[in-house]
């Protein structure tokens, strides 16, 4: 694989893997694709209170059978943009792309293996919260726009294990993400980013990344693992 065009990945030299690395005093912590072994750690992480009551989508109770499902998509997802990335010419300027090979956050450890901690992840709009017809209208908008567009309007996924809430590091791989490959490599200008009302410690990571509130909305609905919610933050980021 032409290295040059995984820039700024960095390239484990002995399994191969790609990552991006934490700046100081966070460097322990890296970004990696998924990985097939990673299920037996995600399975505890989704089904704690902690973790799983702030998020609308991952099954609750979660199984083995669900973590497996998700890697194997989630893997070929990574595999898909690094072969793109293999295939663009190594002479040529950094291929702009519609996604970043790694979303996996994993803490090092110089005396055994590292240690699962979460998943952070850029896509397309889907515009929740907003009505039926104009979600459907904005979303497919959204998604006929062409690589690199800076009009795209882009969201973020993500979850982190409980163990390690409250050391930025989210908010920390956030702004690592945006700076190294979301606005370089994806030409990302525009992110909305939404959250359950409540959730003041996802609020608190996006506005450290300049991120502002716009609006808080009414929305009645109820978790996949039982959470009864009354509402969600809305709020956007532009880059300058």
């Amino acid at each position: 694989m032409y290295h040059s065009q995984l820039h700024p990945l960095q390239i484990d030299p002995t399994t191969g893997e790609p990552f991006l690395r934490l700046p100081a005093p966070l460097q322990n912590i890296i970004i990696t694709p998924p990985r097939l072994s990673d299920g037996a750690s995600i399975v505890p992480i989704l089904n704690d209170n902690a973790v799983c009551r702030w998020l609308q989508g991952p099954p609750y109770p979660y199984l083995p059978s669900h973590a497996e499902s998700w890697l194997a998509a989630a893997k070929n997802d990574s595999d898909v943009i690094l072969n793109e990335l293999e295939r663009a010419s190594k002479d040529g300027p950094l291929k702009i792309i519609d996604a970043c090979p790694v979303r996996i956050l994993r803490e090092t450890n110089a005396n055994g293996p590292d240690t699962f901690l979460g998943d952070i992840f850029l896509h397309r709009c889907q515009y929740p919260y907003e009505e039926p017809t104009t979600k459907q209208e904005l979303s497919a908008e959204n998604a006929r726009k062409e690589v690199g567009d800076p009009t795209i309007v882009w969201c973020i996924g993500d979850y982190l294990a409980s163990s390690h809430h409250g050391r930025g590091i989210m908010s920390t791989a956030l702004k690592t993400l945006l700076t190294a490959w979301a606005i370089p490599r994806m030409g990302v200008r525009r992110i909305r980013a939404e959250t359950f009302r409540g959730n003041v410690g996802s609020v608190r990571v996006f506005e450290k990344n300049g991120f502002v509130l716009e609006k808080t909305v009414d929305h009645g609905e109820v978790t996949t693992s039982g959470k009864r919610i009354d509402g969600a933050h809305i709020l956007w980021w532009e880059y300058k």
